[in-house]
């Protein structure tokens, strides 16, 4: 196997996607953190899109989380993918449900306005009810075996930890298996580690600077 070196920001839930899918492969990889407010001029050089993560192969770099895990999929042990080709298909479909979910998450975060922030908020109470009935017996999204559609959905469900600190936003008290999903995700090694230990500090801090709704109700909360 080449080396392998993720270029980081520790706030960012696509590069827990590949952080997660590292661990759970056992493949070794170096870790390098970059600041998005001030971008060092390698990273310019290297990341198409100016964003990350990006995933140092030797010399070559791939960018976009869904390349990244794929690539990892096709060149490392211990799939995640199911084997059955319309399993995997519908698999991916799920990674895509989960990244429509971020992008709703990233309008919670910024928002100045409460109607949008309850809009979204109805909009993910909706998700989550789908993926409720699509759930079998857990604990993860597939049953007893880790998948990427898992990988997908603990930074997702990473962001609650901090926002319910603050506020009861009600979104998983009618759908009980998404909510013991949530839970048996959080426990394992890999999405533990995926972020540094300060992580939560490091969300609200930034959920503060966007002095948007949600941040509103942390100060109420404070």
């Amino acid at each position: 196997m080449v080396d392998l070196t993720l270029v980081s920001y520790d706030l960012c839930p696509y590069v827990q996607r590949a952080a997660i899918a590292l661990a759970e492969k056992g493949v070794p990889f170096r870790r390098v953190d970059v600041d998005l407010s001030n971008k060092p001029e390698w990273f310019r050089t290297i990341s198409p899109l100016g964003k990350v993560p990006l995933l140092r192969v030797g010399d070559d770099v791939l960018f976009e989380s869904a390349a990244i895990v794929e690539y990892l999929e096709e060149t490392t042990p211990h799939p995640l993918h199911p084997r059955d080709p319309l399993e995997r298909a519908k698999h991916r479909a799920w990674m895509e449900f989960g990244s429509s979910i971020l992008v709703d998450i990233w309008t919670l975060e910024t928002t100045p306005d409460p109607a949008i922030f309850g809009a979204k908020l109805d909009g993910l109470r909706d998700k989550f009810k789908r993926i409720e009935n699509t759930l079998t017996s857990g604990p993860y999204f597939a049953g007893a075996r880790l998948s990427l559609v898992d990988v997908v959905f603990a930074p997702v469900f990473r962001y609650f930890d901090t926002f319910e600190r603050f506020m009861d936003l009600g979104l998983f008290e009618a759908v009980p298996k998404v909510a013991a999903w949530r839970v048996a995700l959080a426990k394992r090694p890999s999405v533990i580690g995926a972020v540094v230990p300060d992580y939560s500090a490091g969300l609200e801090a930034f959920l503060r600077k966007q002095n948007g709704w949600v941040a509103s109700l942390m100060r109420k909360a404070a």
